[in-house]
């Protein structure tokens, strides 16, 4: 019996359309949020940046500038990342994450975006579904271009070591020495929080990323 060429067609479409849905439904937009400028280069609110560049680093790829963002590609256990890093300013960082969600066309629950927060203590991270914004402007902005505010973040703690009135300058400071020396650990931890999120899920990847780890002091006297 001969097959009309229009089932094969549409067989062909609907293989075709759930290889695609597989690719999108295993890829994810990771934003790390910060300024552009070399005057804001290892600053606290550049949190975002610092972690991103420590994976493309940490890969072996390059960021290449587009439109809205450099972005860079990175891969992990058969999950593609798109790495995302805002050029608009952080006030303005809805932008790039509405024209890249479009541009990838990655679904809203693949979307991660990382930001530091003063709310939490130096290093401590807390992994979240979605939420409020917290008062920060990075993610305020995310919200109101979305429309929701049912996207997941990871928060990096900068802590809260300034006086009354120095929250700008202390946000936009340098990290000290120590904080520095902290880094390479706390990007790890994060890189670590974002493929547990996209390997074994959300919610098992926040029983990871939200337990403070033991100071390494207490784990040499183990």
């Amino acid at each position: 019996m001969e097959v009309s060429p229009f089932i094969v067609l549409r067989e062909d479409a609907v293989l075709l359309q759930s290889y695609k849905d597989f690719v999108m439904s295993n890829s994810y937009l990771v934003v790390g949020l910060g300024n552009i400028g070399a005057e804001y280069a290892g600053t606290r609110h550049n949190m975002g940046f610092m972690v991103l560049d420590a994976w493309a680093e940490d890969s072996g790829v390059a960021f290449v500038s587009g439109r809205y963002g450099s972005k860079a590609e990175v891969s992990f256990k058969g999950r593609r990342f798109t790495l995302i890093k805002p050029s608009t300013y952080m006030n303005l960082s809805g932008k790039a994450v509405r024209y890249w969600m479009n541009e990838t066309g990655i679904p809203l629950e693949n979307l991660i975006v990382i930001s530091d927060d003063l709310n939490l203590p130096f290093g401590t991270l807390r992994l979240r579904k979605g939420g409020s914004a917290g008062g920060h402007n990075g993610l305020t902005n995310i919200t109101e271009i979305l429309g929701t505010q049912d996207y997941a973040r990871i928060r990096v703690g900068i802590g809260n070591a300034f006086s009354r009135g120095g929250q700008i300058d202390f946000v936009l400071g340098e990290l000290d020495a120590e904080e520095k020396a902290q880094m390479p650990q706390i990007c790890q931890r994060v890189i670590e929080g974002i493929k547990a999120f996209a390997t074994i899920g959300p919610d098992r990847a926040m029983n990871v990323v939200n337990t403070r780890p033991r100071p390494a002091s207490d784990q040499q006297s183990l």
